[in-house]
């Protein structure tokens, strides 16, 4: 029976060593640890030997088993090793190699514009006003002094979602329901940018959707060469130092007067191009001073305070400052567009 026994230990350490997996080490324990493996087999022997021979016999299997046991462990911690070592080479990341390159998007023109522009008025003490985008007729018309019967409305051809909703057609409408708001109070400073909308067909100029910035300035002693000012320290510092501002006579029904004003050409300094078409002056955007009917509908004193408004289009401040020639450009999301401006951001 010793001899038998040494046989099973030799068949089951060259098991052990041969075994190369998980699965096939576990082969071997059962077919020598199982219930019906070779070392219960030998046990099985124990009714043929005599009584006083027994304690020995069972003593030299149950060695065995646990010699057996201690093996197929070693042999199972050292297989987990080679496997770790083996995912852990194929997992292996070479340092030197490129790293792949991730692309980073960048701002779009039209919110570097109105950052510039939203840091220059902050810069001045104004504060920035927002409001919703689906408008009551009666901010975005009535109380700009655009009554129902206006001829005015001709000039704005809206979205209308009911017959008193609509999409805003100009952010005049925050500057209303801030005037409200106020009660009465002054002073008030504020810029108004946003999306507006109107029905026109889209082209190289025109849009059915673009943003504008509207300023807005009530108090006391307010006047017209207190808006040129405004506008001219705004001209220098969106198209560079040297710039100079002219009014035109022009008509909107929240402003008297009002006026178109033009810049300088920043191309050519005044002296006459193919951008300013050869008169030295670019129309960047429409102003004027606050109706006195506006002041009075919104509760403030028309015969004690004045104020000035103005409106730029942030798309046509874009296309001059960075060199653009289509307004649907901005609209498109064309990465190729869209790329040349992480220079500028």
């Amino acid at each position: 029976m010793s001899d038998q026994m040494e046989q099973v230990l030799s068949e089951a350490l060259e098991a052990i060593r041969s075994a190369e997996t998980p699965d096939a080490l576990n082969e071997v324990r059962i077919h020598f640890l199982g219930k019906k493996g070779s070392i219960q087999a030998l046990m099985s022997l124990m009714k043929d030997l005599p009584k006083e021979e027994k304690p020995a016999f069972g003593q030299r299997v149950n060695t065995l088993k646990a010699e057996v046991s201690e093996k197929l462990e070693a042999r199972r911690e050292e297989l987990s090793a080679l496997a770790q070592t083996a995912k852990m080479a194929n997992e292996k990341i070479d340092i030197t190699l490129a790293g792949t390159k991730l692309e980073i998007g960048t701002t779009h023109p039209l919110i570097m514009i109105q950052n510039e522009l939203e840091e220059l008025f902050v810069g001045m003490g104004y504060k920035i006003a927002e409001g919703p985008e689906v408008e009551a007729d009666y901010y975005n018309f009535e109380l700009a002094n655009i009554p129902q019967d206006h001829p005015a409305r001709d000039m704005q051809d809206t979205f209308y979602i009911d017959p008193n909703t609509l999409l805003r057609t100009h952010t005049t409408a925050m500057q209303m329901r801030e005037l409200e708001k106020a009660k009465g109070q002054l002073p008030i400073k504020l810029i108004c940018p946003g999306k507006v909308y109107r029905r026109d067909d889209d082209d190289a100029t025109h849009s059915h959707q673009f943003m504008q910035c509207e300023g807005l300035v009530v108090g006391e002693h307010i006047t017209l060469a207190d808006l040129k000012g405004t506008l001219e320290y705004m001209a220098n510092a969106m198209f560079g130092e040297g710039r100079k501002v002219r009014f035109r006579p022009s008509y909107f029904p929240f402003t008297e007067p009002s006026v178109e004003v033009d810049v300088s050409c920043p191309f050519c300094n005044g002296k006459g191009c193919s951008v300013c078409k050869g008169s030295g002056w670019i129309e960047i955007l429409g102003a004027g001073m606050v109706h006195p009917h506006v002041l009075e509908m919104n509760g403030f004193d028309s015969e004690k305070c004045s104020g000035f408004a103005f409106g730029v289009g942030l798309e046509r401040v874009a296309m001059l400052k960075y060199g653009i020639d289509d307004i649907r450009n901005f609209y498109l999301n064309d990465l190729r567009f869209l790329k040349m401006f992480d220079r500028f951001d």
